[in-house]
């Protein structure tokens, strides 16, 4: 993939309609279907990902989000069964389903945090390398110079600094989610996954991680799934609601919480379902 590919969305198109018209958009999904098997996991759903934002993707348990969240990076395409792919999904413009798109590079591009912290049963110092190394990257000075750039960037330097050559797991849960984070900004993307980033985490974690979240977007833009309402409104600048693999409503966060056109989104927000 060309990083440097732009195209501007045209504004009659589904997904443009749906953008933030005071930043471009990023990520932009069109008529997007995906099957696992014959059980059709999301449905024609098309929307445009402003860059340097925070967009929450939201619903009950089963109705797209993750699936959805997985396609921007497809590791969808590492799950059994995950077949079949209809509609386009654009980063930059570029169709990241084309044949000619490589997909370790679309995954540097767009790195992840899942739901449980999966840090490495190694150093700290080698989580923050792993990727880097893997790019080929040797030289000391870079590689030093990377791990406090990301451990700086995810709030975690000060209180590990001494400590770079320990296990990841000897963190605690809240330091070990910070320090996937810092993993995933070490090698420079421009998008990161969130996938129930606070799920397993106590409420001081959980304010620890929204707030770098909320500092995070000024580097880099951010999609999370989240079952946790307070949390999105508090964290995203949009929000999607899907339902049973549908996209419901897309809008400004402020305008899902407070003043939804959709029904189902007015009941699934003020928790009268999900």
């Amino acid at each position: 993939m060309d990083p440097t590919t732009t195209e501007s969305p045209s504004p009659t198109t589904p997904a443009a309609a749906s953008a933030d018209a005071g930043r471009p958009a990023i990520i932009e999904v069109e008529d997007l279907d995906f099957y696992y098997g014959e059980n059709r996991a999301l449905d024609g759903v098309s929307l445009a990902i402003p860059s340097h934002q925070v967009t929450a993707l939201i619903g009950p348990s089963g109705c797209g989000k993750s699936t959805l969240l997985r396609c921007f990076n497809r590791m969808n395409d590492l799950i059994e069964g995950a077949e079949r792919t209809r509609g386009t999904v654009r980063i930059r413009g570029v169709d990241i389903f084309g044949p000619e798109v490589n997909v370790m590079e679309l995954r540097k591009r767009v790195g992840m945090v899942f739901q449980k912290t999966n840090p490495f049963p190694n150093s700290i110092y080698e989580n923050i390398t792993f990727g880097l190394q893997l790019q080929g990257v040797r030289s000391k000075t870079r590689l030093d110079e990377a791990v406090e750039r990301s451990l700086r960037a995810a709030a975690l330097w000060d209180e590990v600094k001494d400590r770079l050559h320990e296990s990841g797991l000897s963190l605690s849960g809240g330091q070990q989610q910070r320090l996937c984070i810092a993993r995933a900004i070490a090698v420079e993307p421009e998008i990161i996954l969130m996938d129930e980033p606070c799920s397993a985490l106590d409420p001081v974690a959980t304010a620890r991680v929204e707030e770098l979240i909320h500092k995070l977007k000024q580097e880099f833009t951010i999609v999370i799934v989240t079952h946790n309402m307070q949390q999105a409104a508090r964290c995203s600048d949009r929000t999607a609601f899907l339902y049973l693999g549908k996209l419901i409503e897309y809008a400004d966060t402020q305008t899902i919480f407070i003043n939804p056109s959709d029904s189902q989104t007015e009941a699934y927000v003020s928790g009268r379902f999900g």
